[in-house]
């Protein structure tokens, strides 16, 4: 069984999520960490519940969701993977970085890309990886139809969506990825999202007002 803890972390409180099953493999997805003491909760809650980080992703590569990214694979040597997608934002991860006010954060590169219907593996659980674009290139989501759960980075929130005005945003592709591709999960399937608190796919469905 799959365990999620998340931690918002830095000045746009994104939920950086650490998954575990009962072997102790963890994959961690969009370390937001950038101060120490950000650092320091999240490692502190690996090393006392005696987790092996395996695989480290992104959900896409906007500035908020990657500034912890080299702290965690050099922490636990792991390396970064994406979807091809995010690449243009990786490349220009330092000057997004100096834009909004993250100074002195180093980057890493992905050592492997994941892609629509890929199933990514630790201890005994399996995500199947989704394809959502719209509210950047590379957005992904990773879905546990056997847990009922998935992690859809900024694609869907509680009553709202992802942004389309940021380079590479697009409302009707965004629309698209959320009815063909979220819509279609099980209503009781919940979501968590990439800032605030959780939800359902049913609860979105009936309520958000942005896709109604």
């Amino acid at each position: 069984m799959i365990t999620i803890k998340a931690f918002e972390f830095n000045d746009f409180h994104v939920n950086t999520f650490v998954l575990y099953d009962e072997t102790s493999d963890c994959v961690i997805i969009d370390p937001g960490c950038i101060t120490d003491g950000e650092h320091k909760e999240l490692t502190s809650f690996i090393s006392q519940n005696k987790l092996h980080p395996v695989k480290l992703f992104n959900t896409h590569a906007h500035i908020d969701h990657i500034v912890g990214n080299k702290f965690v694979a050099t922490t636990y040597n792991i390396g970064l993977e994406v979807h091809k997608g995010a690449m243009s934002f990786l490349h220009s991860a330092k000057g997004y970085a100096v834009a909004f006010g993250f100074d002195n954060v180093e980057f890493v590169d992905p050592v492997g890309f994941v892609e629509e219907g890929d199933v990514i593996k630790f201890g005994n659980s399996e995500l199947k990886v989704l394809y959502t674009p719209g509210h950047a290139d590379g957005s992904i989501c990773f879905y546990s139809e056997k847990e009922n759960f998935i992690i859809v980075g900024d694609v869907l929130f509680r009553d709202s969506i992802g942004r389309t005005d940021l380079p590479s945003g697009d409302f009707d592709m965004l629309m698209k990825s959320i009815k063909t591709k979220l819509f279609e999960l099980p209503a009781n399937t919940v979501v968590y999202p990439g800032h605030g608190g959780t939800t359902t796919i049913e609860y979105e469905k009936e309520n958000n007002p942005f896709v109604m």
